[in-house]
C-alpha cells in the first residue's frame, strides 16, 4: 500500500519539528525493504547487494536470516531540513511477535536519556489487519501500554488494512465488525482512513501523533486498502478471492489517483510527473548494476539506549567477589527502614536474619539473601538491575521482598535503592499475567542497555512455554540471525517436588536443544554464592561477550540450610562450573563410581550416602550445561583415579533434562576409561507425576538405583 510511505515520512516530519529524538518502528515482513530505504534511509545498493551470495560463504554475519528481518538504524533528513533518529527492529516472520520487543527497545532508551516525559522516544508499529485481530500477543501489549514498569508514553499504530489475511477473508478471520476493535480494551481512539486518499492519511496521522503526544496513550489508524497481488510475487490470489481481484486488477494504482489529483488542480505537469520518475528509476537501475558487480555489507546499529561513545567508556571489573566494606554497606542498606515505617510483624524476622551476619560472619545465606547482595552490589557498581515478571517483589514463594509495603499505610519502600544513584538502581517490576509480551519487552529492553542486568522470572519454569516464541525467535537465535546480542536472564523455578505436571518443570531439555554457537548458557546451581557469582558473571558480560542466560532455580532450596552459603563465599568466590566432591568421607583413590547430577537432587543423592554410609562414590555436581564445561570436568574426574564407572543421575523423565543432550559428549569424556550409565526416571509425556507420593517413591528409586546401577 504505497500511502504509508508517506504517511511515515510525515510522521517523520512533525515529531522532527516537535522535538523528538527517535522513532523506533516494529513491523512485519511486507513492505519493510521499501521502509528501510524510504524511511531508514538505507542505501538502495546495500538492499540489493544483499540479495546476491554472500562473499564469505564460513561467515554467517548478515545471511543469518532473509533481508526483510533485518533491523537497522539510520539518520532522516526531513522536508524541514531537521534530522532524526530512525530505527527499525530486527524480527523473524512471526506477525505481531515484534510489538513488545519495540516497547522495550524504546522503553530503555526512555530511561537513559531521563525521558521521563516520554516524549523524545516515540515507538510506532505497522501491523497488518489480520494479524492485529488474530494474534493474542497484540492485547498482551495493549495490555502493558499504561502500566507504571512498562509503559512508552503511548504508542502509535497505523494497521495496513489489506481487507484479507493470506487467502483468508475478513468474515472467517475475525469475529469483531473491524480488524482494530482490540484497542478499544484501552480505549485508543481508532481512526479509519481511505488509503486511496494520501492527504487524508496525513491529516489522520497529524492528529493521531499529536493526541500521543498529549494524552501520553495508544492511538490507531487504520489504513484501509488492499493487496495488489497476491501473498508473495509467485502468488495468485485470484484462486481464493477471484471477485475481489476482478476489481483491484482493473483498478488505479494509488500512485495514479493522485497524479490525476495533481494534475486537475495544475499543482504539477506531465513533465514534472515524468522527471521525477525518471530520477526515482535512475537511481534505482544504478544501484542495481553496481550492486551486480561489487558487495557492501548493510551493518546496522543495534537499538542501544547508549551512544557509541558511552559504551567504549565501558570497563567493568569481571571479578565477582566483593570487598567486606561493600558486603556490610550492602547489609545495612538492606535492613534500614525510614522512621516510623511499620513493617509487617511476619517480616520482622526476615529482616533480622540479614542484621545478624553484621555481628556473625558465619550467619547463613539463604538463596534470596544472595541475589540481595549481589543485586545490591551490582547498584552500587553503577549497573542497573530491572527485575520484571508476575509477583517478582515478594516473590511466588515469598522469599524474596525486595519491596516491603508499610503495615499502617500501603506504602511501598525499596531498601536496596538507599545504594543507587544517577545511573543505577534496582527497578522491581510485578508483571500483568502475561509471558509472552513481558518477556518479549524484557529482551527489547535488554537489547537495548547493554548497563543494565535485565532480568525476567517466570512464575514457575514450566510456564514458560507460553513465551516460547519469544524464547525461540528472539532470545536465543538473536546473533546468530541478527547480529544482536543480549545477555537477558530467565530465572525458571525447576525440580521435582510432588507438585504435579505443571509445576516441576521448566522443560531444561528444551533450552538445551536451542545451544549451538555458543549462543547462551544454560545452568542449575546448587549454592546461595553460586547464584550470587552467576548473577555478576553475567552482568558484567561486555560486547560480544553478551549471551542470554536460561538459569533452572529451586523451590525448596531457596530456604534449606544445605544450599546457604557464608560471607567468605561471597568476599571470596567465584563462580564454578563443575564443582566436585566436597563431602567425600572415603579416600580419593577408593572412589569406584562418580554421580555426577544437577540441582536438587544432588542433597537426596549425598543423603542416601551418608546415611547408607558408602565411601566408593563420588557425587560431582554439573552446575553449567551449557556451553559444555569439557575442560574443568575433565580435570575434576581425572581426580577419581580408579573409578570404573560414571552414572548421570536426573530427577527428571529419560526423555526429558539433560540427558539426551549430555550422553554423548559425557560417553566420549570417559570412553576406554569408564563405563557410563545413566539413572532416571522412565520416558514419559507428561514431565512429572500427579501423585505426591508417587514422586516420593520414584525418587527414592531412581537415587538408590544410582548406587548401584555399576555393580
Amino acid at each position: 500500500m504505497e500511502t504509508i510511505i508517506p504517511v511515515l515520512d510525515y510522521l517523520n516530519d512533525e515529531a522532527a519539528k516537535e522535538g523528538v529524538k527517535e522513532i523506533v518502528y516494529g513491523m512485519a515482513h511486507r513492505g519493510r525493504l521499501n521502509v528501510l530505504a524510504n524511511i531508514v534511509n538505507k542505501s538502495l545498493y546495500s538492499i540489493f547487494s544483499e540479495f546476491e551470495d554472500i562473499v564469505d560463504t564460513r561467515s554467517s554475519q548478515g545471511s543469518g536470516d532473509v533481508k526483510y528481518h533485518l533491523g537497522a538504524t539510520g539518520e532522516y533528513e526531513t522536508l524541514s531540513g531537521i534530522k532524526i533518529k530512525v530505527s527499525i527492529a530486527s524480527n523473524p516472520s512471526h506477525l505481531e511477535f515484534v510489538n513488545p520487543v519495540v516497547e522495550g527497545i524504546v522503553r530503555a532508551k526512555q530511561e537513559r536519556t531521563e525521558d521521563t516525559s516520554r516524549n523524545k522516544t516515540l515507538a510506532v508499529v505497522l501491523h497488518g489487519d489480520a494479524a492485529f485481530a488474530g494474534e493474542g500477543v497484540v492485547a498482551e501489549t495493549l495490555n502493558l501500554s499504561q502500566l507504571k514498569g512498562y509503559t512508552t508514553g503511548g504508542t502509535l499504530h497505523i494497521i495496513v488494512n489489506n481487507q484479507i489475511g493470506f487467502t483468508t477473508d475478513p468474515k472467517e478471520g475475525r469475529s469483531t465488525t473491524y480488524a482494530t476493535d482490540v484497542a478499544k480494551m484501552v480505549q485508543a481512539p481508532i481512526f479509519h482512513v481511505n488509503g486511496e486518499d494520501p492527504e487524508a492519511c496525513l491529516w489522520v496521522t497529524k492528529l493521531a501523533y499529536e493526541y500521543r503526544q498529549k494524552f501520553k496513550k495508544d492511538v490507531v489508524v487504520d489504513v484501509l486498502g488492499y493487496r495488489k497481488y497476491g501473498h508473495n510475487e509467485a502468488d495468485e490470489p485470484s484462486f481464493t478471492q477471484p471477485l475481489m481481484y476482478k476489481v483491484i486488477k482493473g483498478r488505479a494504482s494509488i500512485k495514479e489517483i493522485y497524479e490525476r489529483q495533481l494534475l486537475k488542480a495544475g499543482t504539477v505537469s506531465e513533465a514534472d510527473i515524468v522527471r521525477l520518475e525518471n530520477i526515482y528509476n535512475g537511481r534505482l537501475n544504478e544501484a542495481f548494476e553496481k550492486a551486480k558487480g561489487t558487495h557492501q555489507e548493510f551493518k546496522h546499529e543495534d537499538p542501544m539506549a547508549l551512544t557509541k561513545a558511552e559504551i567504549n567508556t565501558i570497563q567493568l571489573d569481571k571479578k565477582t567477589e566483593i570487598t567486606g566494606e561493600d558486603f556490610n554497606k550492602i547489609v545495612d542498606a538492606l535492613v534500614k527502614f525510614p522512621e516510623g515505617f511499620n513493617v509487617h510483624g511476619k517480616l520482622k524476622k526476615f529482616i533480622e536474619s540479614r542484621r545478624d551476619i553484621l555481628t556473625d560472619e558465619d550467619s547463613p545465606i539463604d538463596w534470596s539473601f544472595a541475589e540481595a547482595l549481589a543485586f545490591g552490589s551490582l547498584v552500587q557498581e553503577g549497573i542497573t538491575v530491572r527485575l520484571s515478571g508476575q509477583d517478582v517483589s515478594r516473590g511466588t514463594f515469598s522469599q524474596r521482598h525486595v519491596v516491603f509495603a508499610d503495615a499502617e499505610t500501603g506504602h511501598e519502600f525499596i531498601p536496596m535503592n538507599a545504594l543507587a544513584s544517577k545511573d543505577a538502581k534496582l527497578e522491581p517490576v510485578d508483571s500483568s499475567l502475561s509471558e509472552i509480551a513481558v518477556l518479549g519487552f524484557e529482551y527489547g529492553y535488554a537489547t537495548a542497555d547493554p548497563m543494565a542486568l535485565v532480568i525476567w522470572e517466570a512464575q514457575f519454569g514450566d510456564f514458560a512455554n507460553a513465551a516460547q516464541v519469544i524464547i525461540d525467535n528472539f532470545v536465543v537465535a538473536s546473533y546468530s540471525k541478527w547480529n544482536l546480542h543480549n545477555n537477558l536472564v530467565m530465572l525458571l523455578p525447576h525440580g521435582q517436588e510432588g507438585q504435579g505436571p505443571e509445576h516441576s518443570s521448566a522443560r531444561l531439555e528444551r533450552f538445551l536443544t536451542l545451544c549451538a554457537d555458543d549462543n547462551m548458557f544454560v545452568c542449575n546451581v546448587t549454592t546461595a554464592s553460586q547464584y550470587f557469582h552467576l548473577l555478576r558473571r553475567q552482568a558484567k558480560l561486555t560486547g560480544t561477550e553478551r549471551k542470554p542466560l536460561a538459569l533452572m532455580t529451586p523451590k525448596s532450596l531457596l530456604r534449606s540450610p544445605l544450599a546457604a552459603s557464608h560471607k567468605k563465599d561471597i568476599l571470596e568466590g567465584k563462580f564454578w562450573e563443575v564443582i566436585e566432591d566436597i563431602n567425600l568421607a572415603g579416600n580419593i583413590n577408593d572412589v569406584k563410581t562418580i554421580i555426577l547430577t544437577s540441582g536438587k537432587i544432588y542433597y537426596d543423592a549425598d543423603k542416601y550416602r551418608t546415611e547408607n554410609n558408602l565411601k566408593d562414590t563420588a557425587i560431582v555436581r554439573l552446575e553449567q550445561y551449557y556451553p559444555f564445561p569439557e575442560d574443568l570436568l575433565i580435570f575434576v574426574l581425572a581426580q577419581y583415579k580408579n573409578a570404573k564407572s560414571l552414572v548421570w543421575l536426573q530427577e527428571e523423565p529419560e526423555n526429558m533434562g539433560a540427558y539426551n543432550h549430555l550422553a554423548l559428549d559425557l560417553i566420549r569424556l570417559v570412553q576406554n576409561k569408564m563405563k557410563f550409565y545413566a539413572v532416571c526416571r522412565e520416558a514419559s509425556a507428561s514431565p512429572a507425576p500427579g501423585s505426591n507420593k508417587v514422586f516420593q517413591y520414584t525418587q527414592k528409586e531412581i537415587i538408590a538405583e544410582a548406587f548401584s546401577v555399576s555393580n
